[in-house]
């Protein structure tokens, strides 16, 4: 990769835009999905902590090359989702993602987190989503056919961390 990348907690004015930008970029999502990135950015900056929504993002000298999105699960003691976790394209495949999912883990984990629990679709765009969260601990927890739409089932992921 070569170039610095910037870890960083804090949201900042420009980031429901470049959410948007990213997640859009990355060819895999709907308009809804990408709004609902775009949404939970700014929940976080109208409410803070009591969103329920933390956020890493991961920058370099171009802005944003990706993010994570993750909270605890109501009504659960020790289990967190990881709601979103998206790369730049052109960066993909290179280290940001697991970098950024390592990152995030670390976070969940010194939040009192033990499980991390990571939905995303049966459909074969998503087969690389899947694989990356097996390569990166993940174990497919449940599976839940049909479930967004005809032909496109949920699959859960769980990694304890705790």
């Amino acid at each position: 990769m070569g170039q610095t990348m910037n870890l960083r907690r804090e949201l900042a004015p420009v980031d429901p835009a470049a959410v948007e930008a990213l997640v859009r970029a990355t060819g895999v999502f709907s308009a809804a999905e990408v709004a609902v990135a775009r949404e939970l950015v700014e929940e976080r900056m109208a409410r803070g902590v009591a969103s329920g929504y933390e956020f890493l993002f991961v920058e370099d000298e171009q802005g944003l090359l990706g993010y994570a999105c993750w909270g605890p699960i109501p009504c659960t003691e020790k289990s967190f989702d990881l709601y979103w976790i998206a790369v730049r394209p052109e960066q993909q495949g290179g280290g940001v993602g697991r970098r950024i999912l390592r990152a995030a883990e670390e976070e969940i984990a010194r939040a009192g987190g033990a499980r991390i629990y990571v939905e995303t679709s049966t459909r074969a765009a998503y087969d690389p989503t899947r694989a990356f969260y097996e390569r990166c601990g993940y174990a497919r927890a449940a599976t839940f056919d049909d479930f967004y739409a005809e032909g496109d089932g949920k699959a859960v992921y769980l990694k304890v961390v705790g």
